[in-house]
């Protein structure tokens, strides 16, 4: 069978083309290309090495092809998606499930939907069959987390899209020489992607016929009529179910997780935080005074007794909406000086220059985005207004761009984690940070307990609490009380687990006014730090251990060079007790229809409830921060 395949990839590939394939000492990579080149009949194939010179061919491919177009300063592109192909299709996200295989995240009515192995598959051979005829397939080679490393995992993309193809080479690390060395050892993760039929503008027409599956046990994704790159850019949330089904089986984790270095007094402290969508994931890692290592996926290994991580990525595919000059100086500097980045779903002005909503400049009113031909006012054939940019517009640019990224970004052993973050969008619940009691309290109260509130003015009605454990509903591929008890037993493989803490940016008061300001999350983590090294104390409250006044007044002053009162303090760090009773509430009935969830969860909410209860005897209902004691 191995002569069968080698004979018929001679037949249809260049020779300097199956040199390279053939240089991979992988019968199971070859089976795999030559299936789908037999099955999608592409007209060229061209074969990805690490070289510069292969990169340059297909960042060329885009142009020449017209999927990207040059932009005014030298490197830029932009690229539209069509006009509904514009975010991740979770509807025509399916999973690939067979006979006795898990069914995930329907338990609790999450993440994405299955379809039965055997009749996904037939649908995708019927799609497949021939889509390529005229077209030019680029087999790629990358690896998610580093080289040479217990981390790494080899991929191979086989896409008909050049933007695709160049999109992934600023965010992944090229894997060619990784297959090289693992050979005939490599478990690796296959991807498989066309744009289908493209009209005049270069987009996917038929995106009634647009599916996304993913097969878990097979580490395969199929990825068809579409462009957007959530549904395209396979290595990214694609590949993160891949990975957490693999995770399950062999003990470590795939998060939804930044990395990074915090400062603290001569040493760095290496942090993950994870947040949902629109509750400042990005704006976290990206403080310009620290260190960012990634702002996405983490992989996280226990290893001697410690937690491990590293960024899956090498790149950044960001939300564009909201990045401006003040706010986000590391990002905009970048964004406006030379050197490869991608603009997706922008306006361009006849200049050649990008415009985004929320950019802090003015917009012109005419040019041409995503709906083509633009001007103010626009609308579309349902009568919606046409936004000059899309709300979920990207850029992508390599992490190497960006003058914050951690020196140890590609260290093949990883950076050691002394802090687990979550994050969330939360109203009148959570103080701005709080310290975990232990790694159980930890995992429960503050990460599978994480919810987030939506905003009217992107995510439908304002003030929806959308329940999102680990910031990670929409992508576990395994049922969710074993991705509970996972993260659980995790703790268990290490001397001395990291603290962890929870994080709000977004509390109010009671009239409904922001108690932080953006940048005050600098600060909060900054006390992070001292605190995991010991060098602060704080004050034991019933949900955690939250920081003392005298504390943050100094921590602000140093950090930010604004006050911090005692006025602030009581206003952001006043225990609200009922709340956090409706939250305990709202989680467990949740939990109580998750089939096989620890029982260690309930035990640690309902030992948070009655040190609630017994705190609200004694002292009411809200009780502000003085009243609990120093440790």
């Amino acid at each position: 069978m191995a002569e069968e395949i080698r004979e018929f990839l001679k037949n249809r590939l260049p020779q300097d083309q199956l040199a390279k394939l053939l240089a991979i000492d992988n019968p199971a990579l070859h089976a795999f290309v030559a299936r789908y080149v037999e099955l999608c009949a592409p007209d060229r194939v061209f074969v990805c090495d690490d070289s510069d010179a292969d990169a340059a061919h297909v960042r060329n491919a885009a142009v020449e092809g017209r999927e990207e177009t040059p932009l005014a300063i030298k490197g830029h592109t932009y690229h539209f998606d069509g006009y509904f192909d514009q975010a991740r299709d979770k509807n025509r996200t399916r999973f690939l499930v067979g006979p006795g295989d898990e069914v995930p995240g329907e338990d609790v009515g999450e993440g994405v939907s299955s379809i039965a192995k055997d009749e996904g598959l037939a649908e995708l051979e019927r799609l497949l069959s021939g889509i390529m005829k005229g077209k030019q397939l680029f087999v790629r080679f990358f690896c998610l987390g580093p080289t040479g490393s217990k981390f790494a995992i080899p991929c191979v993309q086989l896409t008909d899209s050049a933007y695709v193809a160049h999109s992934e080479d600023l965010l992944y690390r090229r894997g060619h020489a990784e297959f090289v060395r693992q050979g005939r050892g490599a478990r690796f993760f296959k991807f498989i992607h066309s744009a289908g039929e493209l009209d005049d503008r270069r987009t996917s027409v038929n995106v009634k016929d647009r599916r996304v599956y993913i097969d878990c046990p097979d580490s395969t994704v199929y990825s068809v009529n579409t462009q957007y790159g959530g549904n395209t850019i396979g290595l990214k949330k694609l590949a993160m179910r891949l990975a957490i089904y693999r995770a399950a089986r062999e003990g470590w984790l795939t998060e939804h997780k930044l990395v990074m270095g915090i400062k603290g007094p001569g040493r760095i402290t290496y942090v993950t935080g994870a947040f949902p969508s629109m509750c400042g994931k990005t704006s976290t890692a990206m403080i310009p005074w620290e260190t960012m290592i990634g702002d996405d996926i983490a992989y996280l290994r226990a290893d001697n007794g410690e937690v491990r991580a590293v960024n899956v990525e090498s790149g950044m595919f960001g939300i564009i909406m909201g990045i401006n000059r003040q706010d986000d100086p590391l990002i905009w500097e970048t964004l406006h000086s030379p050197g490869e980045v991608i603009f997706s779903n922008i306006l361009i002005s006849d200049k050649l220059r990008p415009y985004w909503l929320g950019m802090g400049e003015d917009i012109p009113g005419s040019g041409i985005n995503h709906s083509g031909n633009w001007t103010a006012g626009k609308k579309d054939d349902s009568g919606a207004e046409v936004t000059p940019s899309h709300k979920n517009a990207r850029f992508t640019v390599a992490l190497k761009s960006l003058k914050n990224t951690d020196p140890r970004l590609d260290d093949p052993s990883g950076v050691r984690i002394d802090a687990l973050i979550y994050g969330g969008r939360d109203s009148d619940t959570w103080v701005p940070v709080v310290q975990a009691f232990d790694w159980n309290h930890g995992i429960v109260a503050k990460a599978a307990a994480l919810e987030s509130e939506t905003t009217a003015a992107t995510l439908g009605k304002e003030g929806k609490r959308a329940f999102n454990p680990m910031s990670n509903i929409d992508f576990v591929s395994i049922p969710l009380g074993k991705y509970i008890e996972i993260n659980l037993d995790f703790g268990k493989k290490l001397a001395s687990p990291p603290s962890i803490f929870g994080f709000n940016y977004f509390i109010r008061d009671r009239a409904g006014k922001f108690l932080n300001e953006r940048n005050d999350k600098a600060v909060w983590l900054k006390w992070v730090e001292r605190r995991v090294h010991s060098d602060v104390k704080a004050r034991k409250t019933p949900t955690g251990f939250i920081p003392l006044c005298e504390d943050l007044t100094r921590l602000f002053k140093e950090v930010l060079n604004k006050s911090f009162t005692q006025q602030d303090y009581v206003a952001q760090f006043t225990l609200r007790i009922p709340e956090n009773l409706a939250k305990i509430d709202r989680i467990e009935k949740i939990y109580r229809n998750v089939p096989d969830c620890p029982p260690i969860l309930f035990e640690v909410l309902q030992a948070e409830r009655k040190r609630l209860e017994e705190t609200r005897s004694a002292m009411g209902d809200y009780v502000e921060p003085d009243n609990f004691p120093v440790v």
